[in-house]
Formats: C-alpha cells, sequence, structure tokens
C-alpha cells in the first residue's frame, strides 16, 4: 500500500482565490462566485474607462492649429489651410499623439517649470530671465513671457 504524501498548505492569496482554506479544507461561499465577481468588477471598469476616453481632434481642431492659422492671417481673412498630406499619412483616427510630440511637450513643460521659478524668484537678475524666455521663445516657436508659461 502506498503512502500520499502529506499536503502542503498553499500560499495565502493563493488560497483565497481558489475558496480553500490554508490546510486544504474548502471554505463555504467561495470558489467560482468570488472569481466572477473579481472578472466583472474587472469588465465593469474596462468599460468605463473607455467611455470616458477624451474624444479625439483632429490636427485642424488642436488649439496650437488654431493659432499657428490665425498668426499669419490678417483680421478677416480665412484661416491658411495645411499642406495637403497624403492620403496613407492620414493619422485623424489616432486616440493618442505621436510618441515624438508627446516627449517634445514633456521637455517644454519641464523647461517651463524652471522657467516660471526664474520668474517667480526676486533674486534672479531680469536680464537672466529675459534671455531664458527668449531662449525658450526660440524653442517654442511663439513669444513667451512669464505669464505664458502657465500655458504649459
Amino acid at each position: 500500500m502506498m503512502r500520499r504524501p502529506p499536503k502542503m498548505p498553499s500560499a495565502g492569496c493563493a488560497s483565497r482565490l481558489s475558496g480553500r482554506a490554508p490546510g486544504g479544507r474548502r471554505r463555504p461561499g467561495r470558489g467560482p462566485i468570488c472569481s466572477l465577481a473579481l472578472l466583472l468588477a474587472c469588465v465593469w471598469s474596462i468599460g468605463t474607462w473607455a467611455q470616458t476616453a477624451p474624444p479625439t481632434k483632429t490636427p485642424a481642431e488642436s488649439p496650437a492649429a488654431r493659432s499657428a492659422a490665425t498668426k499669419g492671417s490678417k483680421a478677416g481673412a480665412p484661416p491658411a489651410k495645411a499642406p495637403a498630406r497624403p492620403e496613407w499619412r492620414d493619422t485623424t483616427g489616432y486616440r493618442f499623439p505621436a510618441v515624438g510630440k508627446t516627449v517634445t511637450d514633456m521637455q517644454n513643460a519641464a523647461h517651463a517649470m524652471r522657467l516660471r521659478e526664474y520668474c517667480a524668484d526676486a533674486r534672479v537678475k531680469d536680464e537672466f530671465v529675459r534671455e531664458r524666455l527668449e531662449r525658450f521663445s526660440a524653442i517654442t516657436g511663439r513669444k513667451e513671457t512669464c505669464r505664458t508659461l502657465l500655458d504649459y
């Protein structure tokens, strides 16, 4: 007659999900129902997240595109159209911008935060702050002041 080795207690987390007590005994009221409730909670939270995702904007609707279009045009003139892109380069359905644009935005935000500290610190000389704002203006392509840094 062969002897079976004694059952080893399972890990606490696995025992909770499997519905078994650490000694191998079955816990009443746990098991598939607990797993089903966890699955339903996950599906519900993913569905809620998908419904509350921000709507995508076409490049023409973005604030940067609007400000760039109105900079070069005179009052009352229609905004200039961007050069036509080939159909195979169409990205209007993309949910998120390109990684390069995100990296640039993050770098500009970090630079703007540093410049805001310079603007707020009275010990920093005005000439230094003006020079840094001019350099940042060259990077962003727009006139930057201590007030416009709040946009980042």
